[in-house]
């Protein structure tokens, strides 16, 4: 998959405080610079190359977030009946991002209340913080405040009918989110709902089943660098801790990322969580 590593976009943007935002103001493509342009390309076709779970978790986790900053991605895909979503998340912000997604999820009604609120702004973004309805109290958001995330951008995609069919809800540092935030989302929502329902489809798929012996590719400070990395942590910080060069270090990272046959440290890691080598103590 295309590796992408540019500067964020972001711009922060003054924005009312109200909960979900009704305030979708089209933005002129004309305005947007050549490098947004070129980024947005770019992703655009990152995502067409989206098969597996890992190749999502790089692409959202890395190229993305040059046009959408954001410390997590909650991916929610209807399954049955309207109440019942099935929900993923994604982050590097955070050691262990299923805690979200379960927190998410324990919220019955949290995902029905956002799809029900994208529905009645006749599918434009909505944002809200996580001190007002629909997050204010939950268990989620308190969550999100914890790693300073506590704003929410939610956009999905929908039937022929007008029924929800997935949402995804970027959980952002509050001067992250404006408009032209919500520009980019209502852009990349779409091919993030064909690319995570291609990896939910190949990861069901036969022979597709991780095995946790795939471990043994890697030497013990090899596994015990790739869960510093894991939790966000340079070649410098990683040398102190380990007592060891930060060349040292890096040599590590490079026999890590042609064993598990990545570019990237964020691959790495998304390779890693699909082998479920990180989930062995």
């Amino acid at each position: 998959m295309q590796t992408i590593t540019t500067d964020s976009l972001e711009q922060p943007v003054p924005q009312s405080a109200a909960g979900p935002s009704s305030d979708a103001s089209p933005i002129n493509t004309s305005a947007m610079n050549e490098r947004e342009l070129e980024l947005l390309a770019l992703n655009l076709d990152a995502a067409l190359r989206v098969h597996t779970r890992s190749q999502f978790f790089s692409w959202t986790q890395g190229a993305l977030q040059s046009v959408i900053r954001h410390e997590l991605l909650i991916c929610a895909l209807r399954s049955g009946d309207a109440s019942s979503f099935r929900v993923d998340s994604f982050s590097t912000a955070l050691r262990d991002a299923s805690a979200l997604s379960d927190a998410f999820q324990r919220e019955a009604s949290l995902a029905a209340t956002l799809s029900n609120a994208w529905e009645e702004q006749r599918f434009l973004p909505v944002t809200c913080e996580t001190n007002r309805s629909p997050l204010a109290g939950t268990s989620f958001a308190r969550e999100l405040d914890r790693i300073g995330a506590s704003k929410l951008i939610a956009h999905g995609t929908h039937d022929i009918n007008g029924h929800v069919t997935s949402l995804f809800a970027f959980a952002s540092r509050p001067e992250r989110i404006g408009p032209r935030q919500e520009y980019f989302v209502r852009l990349a929502v779409p091919f993030l709902h064909m690319a995570w329902v291609r990896s939910q489809v190949n990861g069901n798929g036969r022979g597709s089943v991780p095995k946790p012996a795939a471990a043994s590719i890697l030497t013990v400070r090899e596994m015990e660098i790739l869960r510093w990395i894991y939790v966000g942590k340079s070649n410098f910080e990683i040398g102190v801790i380990l007592s060891i060069s930060p060349l040292t270090v890096k040599n590590h990272v490079q026999k890590i990322l042609r064993k598990l046959n990545v570019l990237n440290r964020t691959q790495a890691i998304g390779k890693a969580l699909e082998l479920r080598i990180l989930n062995n103590p």
